[in-house]
Formats: structure tokens, sequence, C-alpha cells
């Protein structure tokens, strides 16, 4: 059986750069590569650290329309260039030089994860750069060009893969991953988010459960603002587990948005990081579960960029790594001390943020009084019917 994992790291990857005042800094990923590296998580037996070159225009087309490559090349080129038409100027998703080459960079990174994991060099594998959950087939959206997960799932269905599940804890609705596969009964689209009711992109009901033919190959819970751990992991539990299983995939890909957390200023969930990594422990134990371990997790949103995503990368890092992190560890010295010369600011001390937490199992009740119990229940009678699972008990 495979044993080991890759992880996809290069400070090439830093270029995917929306310029100095976008809240998607690329220096959220040089601190938790550092900081990956001051955890001693990059040596740990058995990890392989590797960058990737841009993909091709070929791989890209898979997933996105050429007309919208080319749009990208052109801006990539010229990034005084507007192309509303292709989501490319806006505030979200202004242009920069390069911005093709990096972009693509990000998709043959997951693309090289499942690769490698299908093929089973390794067992698992990290691309935290990536997880770009909003980007469309013909345009940009939400932060993100190419959509690395959806490139990466397809090439996993013409490798021979029969099934894939998505998984997307991310607090924004992942929208674009969804759109790709919205017909395609072969991949489970999974997204526990804050409501777009509330926040961006403005989708992801419970009543959103697949195309004609792909009936419950979509399954979204749409989560009330200031939900925190007790409630979120109630959500992903009472959800996500029993539908994967129940899907029954050969790979399980996720991606890890940690913008879930109470101190990311662009949505509204109250999760700390230790719910993130106890999510994170749990994914992996359900990759082992249902697909002998075969697991490609990215990250995806998070915008406290010194307090939160390095700390909670790191830690998917380490479980996928079998390191995991104990929440107690000290942060390395080495790094506050760079994070201080870099930005003028103190780091987090330790790798957690105090909590210890905990929910309710679905089996102890049903609560109607309870927004999430409410939320939670839209999902599960929406689509546990479809997999033969009781929306109530199950």
């Amino acid at each position: 059986m495979a044993s080991g994992a890759r992880v996809v790291w290069e400070p090439a990857f830093a270029r995917y750069d929306f310029g100095p005042t976008h809240p998607m800094a690329p220096v959220r990923l040089e601190l938790t590569a550092r900081l990956c590296e001051a955890l001693g998580l990059f040596d740990v037996p058995g990890v392989r650290v590797a960058g990737a070159d841009a993909a091709p225009d070929e791989l890209l087309r898979t997933v996105h329309e050429a007309t919208y490559v080319e749009a990208v090349r052109a801006v990539s080129q010229d990034p005084t260039l507007v192309d509303l038409d292709h989501g490319i100027g806006t505030d979200d998703d202004p242009g920069f030089a390069g911005m093709h080459e990096a972009s693509a960079r990000v998709v043959s990174g997951t693309v090289e994860c499942v690769e490698e994991v299908w093929s089973g060099e390794v067992l698992h594998a990290v691309n935290f750069s990536g997880g770009l959950h909003h980007a469309m087939p013909d345009r940009a959206s939400g932060f993100c060009v190419y959509n690395d997960v959806a490139v990466g799932i397809r090439r996993l269905l013409e490798a021979g893969a029969r099934k894939v599940a998505y998984v997307d804890v991310d607090v924004h609705h992942g929208d674009g991953t969804q759109a790709v596969f919205w017909d395609d009964p072969r991949v489970l689209t999974v997204s526990v988010h804050e409501t777009g009711r509330m926040l961006f992109p403005g989708t992801g009901f419970p009543d959103e459960i697949g195309g004609s033919g792909a009936e419950g190959s979509a399954v979204n819970v749409a989560l009330p603002p200031g939900t925190g751990d007790g409630g979120w992991l109630r959500a992903v539990h009472a959800v996500v587990h029993p539908v994967v299983r129940a899907f029954g995939p050969d790979v399980l890909v996720t991606q890890h948005g940690c913008d879930t957390h109470f101190l990311d200023p662009l949505a509204h969930l109250a999760v700390s990081l230790d719910a993130q990594r106890v999510a994170a422990e749990s994914l992996h134990r359900l990759a082992h579960e249902v697909c002998d371990g075969r697991w490609v997790a990215t990250g995806g949103g998070g915008y406290e960029l010194v307090d939160v995503v390095p700390r909670a990368w790191s830690h998917l890092v380490g479980i996928a790594a079998h390191a995991p992190v104990d929440p107690a560890t000290p942060v390395p010295q080495e790094w506050l001390d760079y994070v201080r010369v870099r930005l003028g600011r103190q780091g987090p001390l330790r790798m957690t943020d105090g909590r210890d937490p905990w929910w309710r199992g679905w089996e102890i009740g049903y609560d109607p009084e309870d927004a999430v119990d409410r939320a939670v229940m839209a999902t599960r009678k929406a689509v546990f019917p479809l997999y033969g699972l009781d929306p109530w008990f199950d």
C-alpha cells in the first residue's frame, strides 16, 4: 500500500498576487511554508515537497473554455486590460502581470497531487496554494482565476476513477466546483458554508442537489452567521460523513478554506483553529475508511494572514503527513522572529486557540429551535432519501 505524502510548495506560488491591498495576500502562503519548515513537517520521513510548472492550456481546457484561457493570457501580458465578460478587472479579480502562469501553476500543483495519489505513488497530498473553488469555466470569480480542484477531479475521472467526492469547508460556498460537475453523477460535491443570504457568492442552498440524472450529487449546508465550533462540527459530522460513506468514492478531495475562523475579516462564522483541526482529522479518517486513504487536500480562503492561515494549514500538512502537530506546541521562535521582521507584528504563541471543541452527535436528537439544526435538517431532508438514508436518524 502507498504511504507518504506529497506537499506542493515553492516560492513561485507566491506570484499569485492581486496586489498590495487585496485581501488574498500571498504572504499567507509564504508564512504557511515557513511554519511547516520550522515545525519540521517538511522533514517528516515520507514527505516530499515539490513545486510545479504552469499547467498547459490543454489541461486547463478540460474545465475552462478556450476563449477564457485566451482572455487570461491577454491580461497576463497587459494587466491594464479589463475584461468584465470573463470576470477580470474587478475588485475581486484585478489583472496582474503573469496572471496566467501563476494561476496555471496552482492547477498543475493540484493535478500532480491527484495523479500521484491515484497512481499509488503517495497516499495523501496537499496543495495549500490551491482550493480556488469559485472560478467558473468561462470567468474568474471570488479571487479565483482557474479552478484547480475541478481540473484535478476531471483528471481523476480521465485516469479511471469511478467516483470522486469533493468536500469543501470554506466559509464561502464552493459554487464553481459545483457548477462544473452539476450534471455528473460520478462527482459528489459537498459544501458546508455560511448562508448565501449573508455572504458571497449568494448560492449553496439545500435545494441545490444536482442536475437531471445527477440528483444528490450536490449537497449544501447553509449555516447561519455566528455558528461556532459546536454547531459547525455538528453540521460536518451530520451531513458530510454519512453522505460520503453512502456515495462510496475512490478518492476524497477536500478544500480547507480557514475563513470560517472567528478572526477572519471577510465572513461571520465563529469557528476556532482547534475545530478546523478536528474537522481535518475527521476527513483524514474518512478517507481511510471509504477510499483506502486516497486523499488530496487543498487550501482555499483565509484572510487573517498571521494568526490563522499558517497554523491552520500547518495542522493540515501535519495530519496528511501522519505527523499531527500537538495543539499545545509552541510556535517556533524563528517563525515569530520572521513575522516581526516581515510584518512588524506579534504572531500567535501556540498552535491552538485554547479551545476544546465538542459537538452533539445527530443521534442525540434534532432541536427545531436551533438555527444550525434547522440548516442541517433542511440539507438532510433534501438529499438523504436519495441515498436511502433516513434524514432523522442516520
